[in-house]
């Protein structure tokens, strides 16, 4: 991803973000309110997974 690039996720869709031990990352989440509309917070990535990434 690069500044600005928009990511649209759909109702239902399990998803993570954030960053690798080397870099950075910002996200701005809108939810639109509706019926039956919600967020989830899922659980965080453990140490072990985070350490992998790059």
């Amino acid at each position: 991803m690069t500044p600005g690039t928009v990511v649209n996720i759909p109702a239902n869709v399990k998803h993570w973000h954030g960053a690798s031990p080397n870099s950075w990352f910002s996200h701005l989440a809108i939810e639109v309110t509706g019926e039956e509309t919600s967020a989830e917070w899922l659980e965080a990535v453990d140490a072990d997974d985070y350490s992998k990434l790059k």
